[in-house]
Parts: C-alpha cells; structure tokens; sequence
C-alpha cells in the first residue's frame, strides 16, 4: 500500500473528510475529475493568487511558501473546516522534516475573502504525525470504512461509488 512519506494533503483532507474516502482514495478510485464542486475549487484555485508558485514535496503539494515560511493554501470552501487546517499543519511538518522551518498555515478562502493564521507548534506537529499514523491504519484496513450519513456526502465526488443502490 503506502509508506509514511507518501502521506500527501490529500491524504489529510480526506481523513479528517471521510475515511471512506480515503481509504478508495489509496486504492486509486478518483473519480474527482467527473464532479462539479471538485472542477468549481480548480477554478477558484487557479484564479486566485495567481502570482503564487506552488511547492512540490513528493507526495505532498502545497500552493504557496512566503520568504517568511509560511505556508499558504487556497480554499474554494466558504468557512474553515478542521481538515483545512490539518493539511496546512502536514505540510508545515513535511517542511520540517526536509529542514525548513515553517512557521505555520495561512488559508485563504476567496469566496468569503478571509484568510486564517494557524501557528504551527509542537502540539501541532505531535497531531501531524498521528495524522500519518491514522493515514496508515485507515489505508491498510482490509474493508472500507463505514458509510457517513448521506446529507454528509453532499457534493462529495464519491457519492455515486458510496451510494450506487
């Protein structure tokens, strides 16, 4: 299956989202390309802050890393989730591990035009390393994690493969 460094964002996102999805995420079910919303958070993304150069890390790709190391994300949601900020706090802890010392997370949110500042702290850094230990067990689990109730998959890109009756 997947080692520990190729824990991505992604990976992240989806734990703190919907371990169901994950774990069809890491067997290579993406059907992300065929839903609205997913096209809409592209668009929103590749609109805003155009003059930002995403950072590649392997498995891990963040949208931008200021001169001060602060790690900024793009988000096409309207209010911050709990899985927004777990996936700033990966990277900043990828960073960390290749010897950059990032200083925390700035999520922009364009629709609503806020922008929220997380420090990154030990705390912090404790929880993104359970968050890859978690990765791991929800990934190598033999069956798929339980359904959410259905007003939760709403505009999930997964809701065809979950919810096919």
């Amino acid at each position: 299956m997947i080692g520990a460094e190729d824990v991505g964002g992604v990976h992240i996102k989806y734990l703190y989202h919907c371990r169901r999805q994950l774990w069809l995420y890491a067997r290579g079910v993406r059907p992300e390309h065929l839903n609205s919303a997913v096209q809409m958070g592209e668009a929103v993304h590749e609109t805003s802050y155009t003059r930002s150069s995403p950072v590649d890390l392997g498995a891990a790709k963040l949208d931008h890393l200021d001169g001060a190391a602060w790690v900024h994300e793009v988000k096409s949601s309207s209010k911050p989730s709990q899985a927004d900020e777990a996936q700033a706090m990966h990277y900043c802890y990828r960073l960390h591990a290749v010897g950059i010392a990032a200083q925390g997370g700035v999520l922009h949110y364009p629709k609503t035009r806020r922008t929220r500042r997380l420090p990154y702290t030990a705390e912090t850094a404790k929880q993104a390393e359970a968050d890859i230990v978690e990765v791991l067990a929800v990934v190598s689990a033999v069956s798929s994690p339980p359904l959410l109730a259905r007003s939760a998959c709403r505009g999930c890109s997964y809701i065809d493969y979950c919810w096919n009756e």
